[in-house]
């Protein structure tokens, strides 16, 4: 369904290319096995895509995912793609599609939080500008330090028999030897006592750490911190709600303590270094509210000491890709990254399949993401009348 607007936006150079139309889609795809977190058990993952078509024929793509539809947050796919239809469009249309920053502000002014969706549209109008000038988004971010990046890969099925055997096929693979277990949905003892058996039968092998996802009390964080670093737990993720709780966890125990869903943006990350609340920040775009907030959340971690870490929102290929070409230009990357989103997903929706290899990601090299959409793939997955076009009158 199409609808045009009737209002008519001033262009600041009629040599610049303009936005033409606005495109979103739910794409539906299954995963591999169950993802049980502490929160949901995921069974599939839906993806919001949004397509940025700009009058010089360029086309930006980007993507909204979030862990379990409304489980994890405010923002849904689905929700996304509403707002992104209803009030980013009107907002974006006929503006210079060149001006990342200046037009991601005017979106700022007009539509608050929704911090996942804002990821989507500066991701495609980072993906169109790269295409524009021929250069990788990293470029676009002051070049990449790496080429490729380490991925941990997440251990949720719940069984420790199943756990450990996914485990060993991953070193087997040579795809992966960091391994995060997702735990909290148990007793801290039952939860210690899973990864305790997962670390002694991968000893040296492979590294283990555990996201709890705010699941703990203190009382149980105080626990579970002591009891899985002496069980060889190197990082812990997130065991309890607020960002105080973990300023009075860290550092009491032997193991690193990460924040996660306390990071909300630049402001919380100042307030979380302010006070030596965490001793990694797991950096997410989307989370972020977008690639260049991601970029100042790791900027206050680098000034303030705190270990960086790539995270993920279990995201496809497009939001995958987003993260890793602007954690490559990340001058540390001390715990490596966690971009196995694409992994997890039974279906390819690409041209090229992405490079997993040698336990790392590589980061494609080509202009804007890098990366092509096998669109008939696409189009075979997407919702049944979920894609939505907006077209715009110039």
């Amino acid at each position: 369904m199409n609808a045009t607007f009737a209002h008519a936006i001033p262009l600041a150079s009629p040599l610049r290319p303009v936005i033409e139309r606005v495109e979103t889609a739910l794409i539906d795809l299954p995963t591999i096995r169950p993802h049980k977190l502490s929160v949901v058990t995921m069974n599939g993952q839906t993806l919001m895509l949004v397509k940025i078509h700009c009058s010089d024929g360029v086309t930006g793509i980007g993507e909204g995912t979030t862990i379990g539809g409304l489980a994890y947050g405010g923002e849904s796919p689905e929700s996304m793609k509403l707002a992104i239809d209803t009030y980013f469009a009107p907002l974006m249309a006929g503006q210079d599609a060149t001006a990342v920053r200046p037009l991601m502000l005017r979106i700022g002014k007009m539509v608050k939080d929704n911090r996942f969706a804002k990821s989507a549209v500066e991701t495609a109008l980072l993906d169109a500008q790269g295409k524009r000038l021929s250069l990788p988004v990293s470029e676009l971010f002051g070049g990449r330090m790496r080429g490729r990046l380490p991925v941990a890969w997440t251990l949720a099925s719940g069984d420790t028999a199943k756990d450990i055997a996914e485990a060993e096929m991953m070193l087997a693979l040579k795809r992966h030897r960091i391994f995060k277990l997702k735990i909290g949905a148990r007793s801290p003892a039952a939860d210690v006592a899973h990864v305790a058996a997962i670390k002694r039968a991968l000893g040296d092998r492979g590294a283990v750490r555990v996201d709890v996802n705010m699941a703990w009390s203190e009382t149980d964080a105080a626990y579970g911190m002591a009891a899985l670093a002496d069980a060889g737990c190197e990082l812990v993720e997130q065991p309890v709600a607020t960002a105080a709780g973990l300023a009075r966890l860290v550092r009491r125990f032997p193991v690193a303590l990460m924040a996660d869903e306390s990071l909300q943006g630049p402001e919380s990350a100042f307030e979380i270094a302010r006070v030596a609340g965490a001793d990694v920040f797991a950096i997410k775009i989307e989370q972020s509210g977008g690639l260049f907030n991601a970029q100042r959340v790791a900027a206050i971690a680098e000034a303030a000491g705190i270990g960086l870490y790539g995270g993920t929102m279990l995201e496809g290929v497009v939001g995958t890709i987003a993260s890793a070409q602007l954690f490559a230009t990340f001058t540390q990357l001390q715990w490596g990254t966690e971009l196995f989103g694409p992994l997890l997903l039974t279906e390819e929706i690409l041209a090229t399949p992405l490079d997993y290899s040698d336990f790392e990601l590589t980061v494609p090299a080509g202009p804007g993401l890098g990366i092509t959409l096998d669109e008939d793939r696409v189009a075979f997955f997407t919702r049944s009348k979920a894609r939505k076009t907006t077209s715009v009158a110039l």
